[in-house]
């Protein structure tokens, strides 16, 4: 549970500084940087949780809400918002990776624990690891970006879908979760230095 904790953390700083960086971009004023940086970081979790009808998480602990206010208060103090090519460092681009991961087996899980079917877990998992990052998106009027960049939207189904495989015949354990998240981890990065992208229809 520490290393999904801390992973928790790891992800929900690299969303919220990539959000402020978004909303720094389209010259939004400090309050818009703020929503779009919270909604980044927090959003696909709270439509997590409304579409399972639950009080969102984020409303129950304070540890989300905190990590969101260090990272923003951290960024203004040490112009982090300067740094374009911040979002292209190694450490930023394992955070993400790390967050990503990290979110999509906390959705898969909890769909599992409320006896989701097969699609439903994967929706969740998705929508858990790129809900926050759609919802920023649409704030800012463009298409969103899972929709047209690398493999990023691909690695969320790809771990809830073995998730909700493992689970249906019986080998989901702490072990096996561990192997899909190391491997999916490694698939993003190999993604990202190889510049993969999904075939589009011309």
């Amino acid at each position: 549970m520490n290393l999904f904790f801390f992973a928790d953390i790891i992800g929900i700083a690299a969303f919220a500084l990539s959000g402020m960086m978004t909303g720094v971009r389209h010259r939004l004023d400090i309050l818009g940087i703020a929503i779009v940086s919270a909604l980044t970081a927090l959003g696909g979790g709270i439509l997590r949780d409304v579409l399972i009808q639950r009080i969102p998480f984020t409303f129950t602990e304070y540890y989300p809400s905190l990590t969101l206010l260090v990272v923003f208060v951290a960024a203004i103090v040490l112009k982090l918002y300067n740094k374009e090519e911040i979002e292209r460092k190694l450490i930023f681009i394992i955070s993400d990776t790390l967050g990503l991961i990290a979110f999509s087996i906390t959705g898969a899980l909890l769909g599992i624990s409320r006896d989701l079917n097969l699609f439903g877990i994967v929706i969740l998992g998705f929508l858990t690891a790129v809900g926050g990052g759609i919802v920023r998106d649409v704030l800012i009027n463009r298409v969103p970006s899972i929709l047209t960049t690398d493999v990023y939207g691909s690695v969320a189904l790809f771990v809830s879908l073995l998730l909700a495989l493992l689970h249906a015949a019986g080998a989901l354990n702490g072990y096996s979760i561990f192997a899909v998240g190391s491997l999916a981890a490694l698939l993003r990065l190999i993604a990202y230095r190889s510049q993969w992208h999904l075939p589009k229809l011309r």
